[in-house]
């Protein structure tokens, strides 16, 4: 049985580690040169980690980029953390050949709320994304879901993302107990500017730049500003020389968890050294609440935010997202805004100047 499987276009290639659904690589060749902007925990080569069954898949695993259902803790119907869609294997069920591309299809080994899962990549020539749609067929209930992908920045960088109502932290710290590890940020906190969010110790913190601080976990969600039809985050990597993508509908997602880890869980499997590492995670839920608190009346609901997927018991109820990245000049230059066209997507960026890259704009405007 093979754990890995592969499918690429031109200019990009894609593998899913099927034991747990997690991107365990995504390469993209552009201008001349290849990036790999997603993140891989440095233990899941170790096998006395990975053959640990204590520890959940989605640990074990961590990898790029995993599909969560729920989203936060499973207490309606049980799972690990983040579910199975994280935690359980996926098998390969199709690939088939685009007339411009490639697209694969896999299937969740579970059931989810009496719903199969299925995931689909899709890959476009020349396009520096990985095209993502993942569905319900049948099920019944409601499920807060989410996309978990993840980059790494060994040397800082900056964050952009499209315009945002709020950042807000939950009741609780990540990381209470100082035997196990360190939050720095005040919770809970909520302010309209992401670059003036309260820390614990009174002063203030800018998301936008990272890191925020030394050896700390982090949790923020940012909440889609109501007018917006089109979300996005951009991660510069100055070092790296490479910006990573986010894309999304908020009709799909209506908000974006940052999942700030940076060395601060001393406990198995991080032991201090998973570091520099960002969540940028596409969300219809309630903060990292659970299943419970997102599917009954909550803040965030309240206020408009859809925070669960309707399961359809004789359709289908699917969200989608894209990642992916582009190469930059040496040092890079944040992007100001992100406009979809016609097959085309604009990078226009904060000195002024613009990246123009193939995009398949339907794919997200439906």
């Amino acid at each position: 049985m093979t754990d890995f499987h592969t499918i690429e276009a031109k200019g990009i290639r894609v593998t899913l580690d099927l034991r747990a659904g997690h991107v365990r690589e995504l390469v993209i060749e552009r201008d001349g040169r290849t990036i790999t902007p997603l993140h891989t925990a440095p233990w899941v080569d170790d096998h006395a980690i990975i053959d640990n069954e204590t520890i959940p898949a989605n640990l074990r695993f961590l990898s790029g980029d995993f599909f969560c259902a729920p989203f936060g803790t499973s207490d309606v119907d049980p799972a690990p953390q983040h579910g199975w869609t994280g935690n359980s294997r996926w098998q390969h069920v199709e690939t088939t050949a685009l007339p411009d591309g490639v697209s694969a299809r896999y299937r969740l080994e579970r059931k989810v709320l009496g719903a199969t899962v299925e995931k689909t990549f899709t890959l476009r020539n020349g396009h520096p994304f990985l095209y993502e749609t993942h569905a319900f067929i049948g099920g019944s209930g409601a499920i807060p879901v989410a996309n978990h992908a993840m980059t790494r920045f060994p040397a800082g960088g900056r964050l952009s993302f499209s315009k945002k109502s709020r950042a807000e932290t939950p009741d609780g710290a990540p990381e209470p107990d100082p035997k196990l590890g360190r939050s720095r940020l005040a919770y809970p906190a909520r302010s309209n500017d992401p670059r003036h969010l309260p820390m614990a110790d009174g002063s203030i913190a800018d998301i936008t730049r990272y890191p925020l601080a030394e050896r700390h976990e982090e949790f923020v969600t940012l909440v889609e500003d109501k007018a917006n039809r089109f979300g996005w985050l951009a991660a510069l990597r100055p070092d790296s020389r490479d910006m990573f993508l986010t894309l999304k509908n908020p009709a799909d997602y209506p908000v974006t968890f940052l999942w700030f880890s940076n060395g601060g869980r001393d406990y198995a499997p991080w032991n201090s050294r998973h570091i520099g590492v960002l969540g940028m995670e596409e969300g219809r839920a309630y903060m990292g609440h659970g299943h419970k608190a997102s599917i009954a009346p909550n803040p965030l609901s309240e206020s408009g935010a859809r925070t669960a997927l309707v399961l359809v018991p004789d359709g289908r109820a699917e969200v989608r997202n894209a990642i992916g990245g582009l190469p930059v000049a040496n040092g890079g230059d944040p992007a100001a805004e992100i406009v979809p066209g016609s097959g085309l997507l604009s990078i226009r960026l904060e000195s002024g100047g613009s990246i123009d890259v193939p995009f398949d704009t339907g794919f997200l405007s439906r």
